[in-house]
């Protein structure tokens, strides 16, 4: 059991989460050097005994200071399933050890620990607690230059509100944001895009509209989170146009798109059956330079070849491979699928080989046999072989199906020597069960060239 230091020695009783009490004011110096937690009853348990060696593990070598106790809620207890709802309570009682004063930082890590609980009756006091005790960020007796008169900054309210946004509690969200103009703490970004997205949520959004005006107007600029949100309720509301000349906007502010942007209005106009807009836009921001070049194509190339359009993809993929946004594997695959089912192997069978040459993907087997079977089919067995030895090249791995499939069409084409071949090579790898198996596959291609020989002397 680790020794406690001093400071924990005297600790009284353990409250419940339930009978915690608001945060006391600083207390003036004690008459001892121990400092208890505040007094709350509740019979010592073991579990009373194992949060003081908890902390007393941590404070051991270490003087009780706002650094040390803020490492303490977010390494420590922020991730123990006992004792984590006893944040509250630690945190009122290192505000009553001597010469202790919270600052900003374990004021807003409280605060955000309160609002993403839902402890939202602990916020208030923790407020005036705030309001009352200035932080000692700053020397003299000056309050901490990101708090205004001893008012909580931008960071404290923006916490807030988010809070009583996740707890569904809009209008309470928005009284924060008023006292916070009262206080005469500037709103940020940050607090602007919280808001925006609740009134979008809440189904209000003509007051979001609004509230982005206001937010210019008050000299704060919108990021691209701002216009995400904006662009997604315009298409909620099935004002599509003008969700994308905000997208264009975003371009004339010098706003890049984010992943998320193109997410959002590529599945808009999906969803609006407007699949080919959504193929021209992309075009359009590709040759512009604005399109993230992490963004994801296989959701579009997907609605493509559901609605037989896999030419149309494959136009948009070369577009976009041309300037610089390279397909995915999952995009890949899709396309060849796309175009091996509607009869484009020749495009299929370019695609791989122009995928496996530029070292984007290493296709999984699966796809990769069932392209060699349709080329083989098609009487072109030959240059399914040659994206076999390229495959190899790139490490793919062919297996027993993909011999299987290269010899049956060396067989249909009477090329017995070939096909010997890869047998040979299926008979090294273990690919042959057995001698019958050796044997049939062998007959096949000497027949084979039997009757295409005959065949030619007619």
């Amino acid at each position: 059991m680790p020794k406690l230091p001093p400071i924990l020695k005297r600790l009284d009783r353990l409250p419940s989460p339930s009978q915690i009490s608001p945060i006391p004011p600083l207390p003036s110096p004690p008459p001892a050097p121990l400092v208890p937690f505040p007094t709350l009853t509740l019979t010592p348990t073991s579990n009373y005994d194992s949060l003081l060696n908890f902390l007393g593990a941590y404070f051991t070598t270490r003087p009780v200071n706002p650094q040390n106790l803020l490492h303490f809620f977010k390494s420590k207890l922020h991730h123990h399933p006992h004792y984590r709802h006893y944040d509250l309570h630690i945190f009122s009682w290192a505000a009553t050890v001597d010469s202790f004063r919270h600052d900003h930082t374990t004021f807003e890590w409280m605060a955000r620990s309160l609002a993403n609980t839902n402890r939202l009756s602990d916020l208030t006091p923790l407020l005036q607690f705030m309001a009352s005790n200035p932080c000692p960020c700053s020397e003299g007796i000056f309050s901490c230059p990101r708090m205004i008169d001893g008012r909580p900054n931008v960071a404290i309210y923006n916490t807030l509100i988010n809070g009583f946004v996740k707890c569904g509690r809009h209008d309470k969200a928005v009284e924060v944001y008023d006292r916070m103009l009262k206080d005469r703490v500037k709103p940020d970004v940050f607090t602007f895009n919280i808001l925006i997205s609740s009134y979008c949520k809440n189904k209000k959004f003509e007051m979001a509209l609004e509230l982005f005006k206001e937010m210019r107007e008050k000299g704060c600029s919108p990021n691209v989170v701002s216009f995400n949100t904006l662009i997604k309720g315009f298409f909620r509301q099935g004002k599509i146009e003008d969700g994308v000349k905000m997208a264009y906007e975003m371009i004339d502010l010098g706003i890049e798109f984010s992943t998320v942007t193109c997410e959002i209005l590529v599945d808009g106009l999906c969803n609006k059956s407007r699949t080919m807009e959504a193929c021209e836009l992309l075009i359009d921001f590709s040759r512009k330079g604005v399109l993230p070049s992490a963004f994801d194509l296989s959701g579009l190339v997907s609605v493509l070849c559901e609605q037989k359009c896999a030419g149309r993809a494959l136009e948009l993929v070369y577009e976009l491979w041309k300037n610089g946004n390279v397909p995915s594997l999952i995009c890949s695959t899709t396309l060849v699928e796309g175009l091996r089912k509607s009869g484009r192997i020749e495009e299929a069978f370019r695609l791989m080989e122009k995928l496996l040459n530029g070292n984007v993907i290493v296709p999984d087997i699966i796809t990769f046999n069932c392209l060699i079977q349709d080329v083989c089919k098609v009487g072109r067995t030959s240059d399914a072989d040659m994206l076999r030895l390229l495959g190899c090249s790139k490490g793919l791995e062919p297996d027993s199906t993909t011999y299987n499939n290269l010899v049956s069409g060396y067989t249909a084409e009477g090329k017995s020597k070939e096909g010997e071949v890869l047998v040979e090579e299926m008979l090294d790898k273990d690919f042959i069960p057995d001698l019958a198996t050796y044997n049939t596959l062998m007959n096949g291609l000497s027949n084979s060239r039997r009757r295409h020989r005959n065949s030619s002397c007619k």
